[in-house]
C-alpha cells in the first residue's frame, strides 16, 4: 500500500467513526429562491453567501448537500427545513 492509499484509508476510517452525515436539500417548483435562502441561513447557520450559493445549486443540479454532521445533530435542522416547506433529507 502506497502512503496516498494510507492516507485516503485513514481518512475514510475517521469519516465512518464519526459518523458524519449529510442534509441533502432537493429542488421544488413551489419556494423561491428568497425563502430557501433565508430558511438555509435560519435553519442550518449559513451566511449569506453560502445560502445563495446552495441555492443555485440545488435549481441548476436538483439538490445540494447544505449540512454535514453527526445525525443526531442534523435532524432537527432537517426538521426546521421541512417545516418550511423544503424537500430535504438526511443521508
Amino acid at each position: 500500500m502506497n502512503t496516498n492509499e494510507k492516507v485516503l484509508e485513514e481518512v475514510l476510517e475517521k469519516s465512518v467513526d464519526q459518523g458524519n452525515n449529510e442534509i441533502v436539500l432537493y429542488n421544488d417548483d413551489v419556494n423561491t429562491f428568497d425563502h430557501v435562502i433565508d430558511t438555509l441561513i435560519y435553519s442550518c447557520e449559513h451566511t449569506p453567501i453560502q445560502a445563495e450559493q446552495c441555492a443555485w445549486l440545488v435549481h441548476y443540479k436538483g439538490k445540494c448537500t447544505v449540512k454535514t454532521g453527526v445525525y443526531e445533530e442534523l435532524v432537527p435542522r432537517c426538521s426546521k427545513l421541512l417545516e418550511a416547506g423544503l424537500s430535504a433529507e438526511i443521508v
